[in-house]
């Protein structure tokens, strides 16, 4: 099939050359020329592992473009994937006045049936609000090109991006009629030879799923985070406590690691997002509410825990600091715990010198080049040279088999605090460590 996806982002990417990848002829398509020119470059603007080598070798194959050219691509393709971000702010449904103006562009191109398929991540009604738009345009240029709008959610997480796409566990498409239906159900039988299901419904059911799972992913963190609070005051394990509740297949093992609560992006607003749409129709949920509370109280937890071990004196205290993105795999430090664990500690005086593989160059960019109270360092070693303590914020795999006795050389006190639980605490103590975890039972004064 030919296909037009508007939007170089990152799910524009990934959506792209996924596509690509299975033989389809795709035009990616962004406004912003010099994005387009180093795609052209193989320069990307976003980290996926994998994901450059997959846009070479599908722009070498002739199967993947990329253009400023609106117009061309609509006119080209049968099929044109929407994968632009809305505008969001805090406290409000997300602002998709941009992208609703993109689809009146390619309304003004339209010249046949097309299907116009949202990929990106807007609030219920969207689907709606893109037919009205639409329809609205052809009427104005005096056509009659038939159309049709698909709600197709992205269930990828970043990190994992490719595989998630080329082998999902489900595709879920939303539309209004059987004939878009099995055009979708075509496109999408190379992804699902396993007999992984294609599931149709309707459009604003589809809309409402990726929050709905976003949402009940981010309820079972903030549920073991409540627990590892829990048991930080009665001296339970939270770490058997994880392994019990794991095995019960009704619950399953995934998503039940304590720790700093969930960040990104599209994960936080997305629930965020989910709280904004019950409250526009009359309804509070609660437990949504309580999902989020809790995530943003866990940082400040670990916040604390920091604070109290020096006894409020941080002033001129250097911090070694492993992991700024939001999570392994990817340079992505939107919403990450890191930073608002950083700022809170830098705020009372604390200075760092941080390593992560992927993020540091976008932490330099949020902290500022000029900001003296962090630096950031070559290796995961260089980063605890003579720190009083090391804070560990995101769990890239690096670190989780360190060589203790080369970081306790190199730290001034032996003393942890993991934001991840990633080690054994009887074993860091038999190793001369002060290890402080997520859920240790708080000292008694």
């Amino acid at each position: 099939m030919k296909l037009a996806v508007i939007g170089a982002g990152y799910i524009g990417l990934i959506t792209a050359s996924c596509f690509a990848e299975m033989g389809n002829e795709v035009i990616c398509v962004d406004f912003d020329e010099k994005k387009i020119d180093n795609l052209d470059h193989y320069r990307l603007s976003v980290y996926e592992p994998g994901l450059e080598d997959l846009i070479r070798r599908n722009c070498k194959g002739n199967r993947l473009f990329f253009s400023t050219n609106l117009s061309k691509a609509v006119e080209d393709s049968l099929i044109c994937y929407l994968t632009l971000s809305p505008i969001y702010r805090e406290g409000e449904l997300s602002d998709i006045t941009y992208y609703l103006a993109v689809a009146q562009d390619i309304s003004r191109h339209l010249n046949g049936y097309k299907v116009i398929v949202n990929k990106s991540n807007v609030p219920v009604g969207t689907a709606a609000r893109l037919q009205k738009t639409i329809a609205q345009e052809l009427a104005v240029r005096g056509v009659e090109y038939e159309f049709d709008v698909v709600v197709d959610p992205e269930f990828v997480k970043q990190g994992t991006a490719i595989e998630d796409f080329m082998k999902p566990d489900r595709i879920v498409i939303g539309c209004d009629n059987e004939r878009v239906a099995e055009l979708m159900k075509e496109l999408y039988a190379p992804f699902v030879r396993t007999n992984r299901p294609i599931i149709i419904m309707d459009l604003v059911s589809a809309e409402l799923i990726k929050y709905s799972a976003n949402a009940f992913l981010a309820t079972k963190i903030s549920f073991m985070n409540e627990l590892a609070n829990i048991c930080a005051i009665t001296g339970a394990d939270i770490n058997l406590i994880r392994l019990g509740l794991g095995s019960d297949s009704r619950i399953g093992n995934l998503f039940l690691f304590p720790g700093l609560g969930y960040g990104g992006l599209r994960f936080s607003q997305g629930v965020r997002e989910l709280i904004q749409t019950a409250k526009t129709i009359g309804y509070t949920p609660r437990l949504l509410e309580a999902t989020e509370a809790i995530n943003q109280n866990q940082r400040r937890l670990f916040i604390d825990m920091i604070s109290a071990y020096f006894h409020d004196d941080l002033r001129g205290r250097v911090f070694g600091v492993w992991g700024l993105s939001f999570k392994p795999w990817t340079d992505d430090i939107r919403e990450a715990p890191a930073l608002t664990v950083i700022n809170a500690l830098m705020e009372k005086g604390a200075r760092f010198k941080a390593y992560d593989p992927q993020a540091q160059k976008a932490a330099q960019e949020f902290f500022g080049v000029s900001n003296l109270a962090i630096s950031y360092a070559a290796d995961m070693y260089e980063a605890v040279d003579d720190a009083e303590a090391l804070i560990i914020n995101t769990d890239w795999t690096m670190f989780r088999t360190p060589d203790f006795n080369r970081l306790k050389s190199r730290l001034r006190t032996p003393v942890i605090f993991d934001g991840r639980n990633l080690y054994n605490c009887q074993k860091l103590t038999q190793l001369g460590f002060e290890y402080f975890y997520i859920g240790k039972k708080q000292r008694t004064a």
